[in-house]
């Protein structure tokens, strides 16, 4: 069956795939109206039908971060080259996946406008003569600087979409649906991101013009002390101005632990977990007099070496006196859109709208706005935790009417034991 769209008639599965392209039409105020989808341009089908056959297979990280062990001209020149292969194959399996979302759900203004976006960015690189020189590469850096601004608030937008269309797709479906969204675009925003970082250190070579050094993404000395500390001041300074007040924090274990990760992955989770444990207890004592309990967080290394057959981790608890998860909401705690905070209680520098402004202040580089009251906090922090290996990640233990355990467990990324890591 075909349905016909403004003057030319397509087939809901056009080249193979289920490819549409939904326009959003402006009201006088601004707003959006759902409109009759029209197709995507005869160039960006061709393009998509290209990238079809070549499906997207996990690389190894240490691929993407050797373009900055030995920094040179040429290693520049061909992260670029290795960046142009890579992101269009994942954004062309993003517009696809985007396409076969039900037609209602597909044509909601928010996730039409991811949609769109997605499509206009595999556009884009798609067509992009890959840089032969640093000229060339400066401006590719430029252009690909701007798509990953433009991507910042995506999971914001789409958390948004789905809490409207939630009546048109099964919670099984929109968990599969984001799951697979958003590891994708975790890929290809380390894929870009190695890439802008390596193009910026050969323009800034280090005292006594040297320009090797290992930088990009992962931080070889990623302090989980530092990172908890900033986390819990933003938290506090949060708290404090949305609800009143704040608990204080303690940090215990091995404080002088440091390990290779991904800075603004651990930056997230510890800020979502720290919002929730800081709002509970607020919430669960604002009647008891005398100080609140505080919030106690444990940094425990890994006590085993690395091995081939065994990597290291990082182990993180955040015990709080919260009050707990009530047993009926223990099986939706990590689902998307549940949340028990109202717009009041949300720890949100932005309120509860969910678009503007980042978490942090290396919001950016994360990509995921502010999402408080969206419930997507928790599902994120667990994801982004799994992501690079070591079971689920993010693991919650309630003891109700008392307060919650949080278990993180993070791969150390150090390229040597266990099975390579992969993205």
């Amino acid at each position: 069956m075909s349905a016909t769209l403004g003057r030319r008639t397509f087939g809901p599965m056009a080249h193979g795939r289920c490819f549409r392209t939904v326009r959003l039409s402006s009201t006088a105020t601004g707003s959006f109206h759902r409109r009759t989808p029209l197709p995507p341009s005869e160039e960006t089908l061709t393009l998509l039908q290209t990238y079809e056959n070549l499906s997207p297979q996990p690389v190894p990280l240490r691929t993407v971060i050797s373009f900055g062990e030995q920094l040179s001209p040429d290693s520049v020149v061909a992260s670029a080259h290795f960046t142009l292969t890579e992101i269009p194959k994942r954004l062309a399996q993003r517009v696809r996946s985007l396409d076969c979302l039900p037609f209602i759900v597909g044509t909601n203004p928010f996730i039409a406008r991811i949609h769109e976006l997605y499509q206009r960015s595999f556009s884009a690189l798609a067509t992009y003569p890959a840089p032969t020189n640093i000229e060339e590469n400066r401006a590719f850096t430029r252009r690909l600087e701007s798509l990953v601004d433009a991507h910042s608030d995506d999971i914001p937008i789409l958390a948004k979409g789905f809490r409207e269309s939630a009546r048109y797709i099964t919670p099984a479906a929109t968990s599969a649906f984001l799951d697979e969204i958003i590891r994708s675009r975790i890929a290809v925003r380390l894929i870009a991101e190695q890439h802008i970082a390596v193009s910026h250190a050969l323009e800034t070579p280090q005292e006594g013009g040297s320009v090797t050094r290992e930088l990009g993404i992962v931080n070889k000395k990623t302090s989980p002390k530092e990172l908890i500390n900033m986390c819990a001041r933003f938290v506090t300074e949060l708290s404090d101005a949305t609800l009143g007040t704040s608990p204080r924090l303690v940090l215990e274990g091995d404080l002088d632990a440091t390990f290779p990760y991904v800075p603004v992955h651990l930056e997230y989770i510890l800020t979502e977990v720290l919002k929730n444990s800081y709002r509970a207890t607020v919430e669960h004592h604002h009647d008891d007099p005398g100080p609140l309990p505080p919030v106690v967080v444990t940094i425990a290394s890994s006590l085993l070496p690395p091995s081939p057959q065994r990597p290291a981790y990082m182990s993180i608890r955040i015990r709080d006196q919260g009050g707990g998860v009530s047993p009926a909401n223990m099986k939706n705690i990590f689902s998307y859109a549940f949340t028990t905070a109202d717009s009041k209680g949300a720890l949100s520098p932005t309120g509860d709208d969910g678009l503007d402004g980042e978490i942090t202040g290396k919001g950016l580089q994360t990509g995921l706005g502010s999402i408080a009251g969206l419930g997507y906090g928790l599902p994120l922090a667990r994801l982004y935790a799994s992501y690079f290996g070591g079971g689920s990640g993010l693991e919650l233990v309630p003891l109700y009417r008392f307060g919650t355990d949080v278990f993180i467990k993070l791969r150390v990324l150090d390229m040597k034991g266990g099975e390579e890591v992969m993205i």
